[in-house]
């Protein structure tokens, strides 16, 4: 998932939106952990369940937002987080229907742990892992193909 978070991370600059959705133990913020080493975040990125949005600054470059949107139930409640989204990266974990008025633009990542999931040889868990680019700026995810 780290892996992951750090080829997302080379295509991201300011006012990008990046959702997670997945269950509890899905490698929601494992792949955010990948995503802010790959952008030169500073300090660790953790999870932000009890602050609902933490910045992480970076040394060259827009912040990288984590937002924990599991108690938010409204794009209203989003909005009132008062995040800069032109000025930052911005992840929303469990962000799936908070969009509304938020962007016409965002990169959705939808995981899934499967119970009794194989582990490979090298010890990694298998995920299942849709990615869906909306508006033009991820109509083209041919960079994600490897």
């Amino acid at each position: 998932m780290a892996e992951l978070g750090a080829t997302i991370a080379g295509q991201l600059r300011a006012g990008d939106l990046v959702t997670l959705n997945g269950e509890l133990g899905a490698g929601k913020t494992t792949l955010t952990r990948g995503l802010g080493e790959a952008l030169g975040v500073r300090g660790a990125v953790t999870s932000p369940t009890f602050v609902l949005a933490r910045t992480h600054p970076r040394v060259d470059g827009a912040p990288l937002v984590h937002v924990d949107a599991y108690r938010l139930s409204s794009a209203i409640e989003l909005d009132d987080l008062d995040i800069d989204f032109a000025a930052s990266v911005v992840v929303v974990e469990w962000g799936e229907g908070l969009l509304d008025g938020i962007t016409d633009e965002w990169l959705q990542l939808d995981i899934v742990r499967p119970v009794g999931g194989t582990v490979t040889d090298d010890g990694v868990e298998a995920r299942e892992i849709t990615v869906t680019g909306h508006g033009a700026r991820w109509a083209d995810l041919a960079w994600l193909e490897r």
